[in-house]
């Protein structure tokens, strides 16, 4: 009992000190999965739930630091390349998945995982698809996996290759599965790249709706889609940020707290994600699904890297 409570009370700790300030997201990611590997997660469903809520909050806060000008501009051009990114990454998943004889539900989720927007694709293709709770598990749990990996080592590569802020945002968002994992490797990248890479990422994530949309009515699904209003928040945000301090110059001091708020809020997210890779996540998931997710974002990832350091893809 006594052992079952500290856990408790490192686990709410690991919160505080994520939401502080006094680390940043990849060493809150990096605390999360120290937590997640070592200990028994004492409110698994609970902290699920929270990082679903705080995340699209946090993403809401963060327009309030937007320009509208440029979350206008980086959304209309990376729309294209998320398309195509989109495109590439779900025929490229499905062959990985025959070739490596993973399961069909289990093969398409994890190509819509990677293709669009990581956990939030995959729960809201689940349901339409008919996924069991295995298959689910083993196609988050794999998503969650490579989240991890990304946002430790893609602000490496991008110092290294000496990318812009501007193309190390582009990159991410087109790259990193999840919203979080890419806001996180933005903001340890610089301001712009943050900014980049959480406009284009939520270009991308609108893919969620369409295709969602188009597999329930090919399957005749009747399961309910879910519609990612957080990024409409997002837009209102970055519109009020724009125009209110022009009348209100006292707002603006507001709309920077909010912003930062966000960013904390994502740090918290981060460690919450990394607190739910356990031992057991590992070992669920098993070889052939994880080469297909490996290989598939290994592809993504390196082929729009060398597109966006060739300028073929640029904003």
């Amino acid at each position: 009992m006594l052992e079952d409570e500290m856990v408790r009370n490192l686990f709410f700790v690991g919160i505080i000190v994520s939401a502080s300030g006094l680390i940043g997201p990849p060493f809150a990611l990096a605390l999360g999965l120290v937590f997640g590997l070592t200990l028994v997660h004492p409110l698994p469903a609970e902290s699920r739930q929270l990082s679903k809520f705080l995340l699209q909050a946090a993403v809401v806060c963060l327009g309030f630091g937007m320009n509208l000008r440029e979350v206008v501009h980086a959304g209309r051009s990376g729309f294209v390349y998320t398309a195509i990114s989109i495109a590439f990454a779900l025929t490229l998943g499905v062959l990985f998945g025959k070739l490596l004889q993973v399961g069909k539900t289990q093969s398409l989720l994890i190509s819509v995982g990677t293709a669009i927007c990581g956990g939030s694709a995959i729960a809201a293709m689940g349901p339409v698809l008919e996924a069991n709770e295995e298959e689910m598990a083993v196609s988050l749990g794999t998503v969650f996996v490579l989240n991890s990996v990304a946002l430790l080592l893609f602000p490496f590569i991008g110092l290294r290759l000496h990318l812009s802020q501007t193309q190390f945002g582009l990159w991410a968002a087109l790259a990193i599965h999840d919203t979080s994992s890419v806001v996180g490797a933005g903001a340890k990248y610089g301001a712009t790249a943050l900014a980049v890479g959480t406009t284009v990422k939520l270009a991308r994530a609108l893919w969620i709706v369409p295709l969602t949309v188009a597999t329930a009515m090919l399957r005749k699904s009747k399961a309910k889609v879910q519609w990612p209003w957080f990024i409409l928040y997002f837009c209102v945000a970055a519109v009020l940020a724009s125009y209110v301090p022009r009348f209100l110059p006292q707002t603006a001091g507001l709309f920077a707290g909010l912003s930062r708020l966000g960013r904390s809020g994502l740090t918290v997210v981060l460690f919450l994600i990394g607190t739910g890779i356990s031992r057991s996540t590992l070992r669920q998931v098993g070889i052939r699904p994880l080469l297909q997710g490996v290989g598939l974002w290994i592809a993504v990832a390196g082929v729009s890297l060398w597109a966006i350091h060739a300028g073929w893809i640029a904003l």
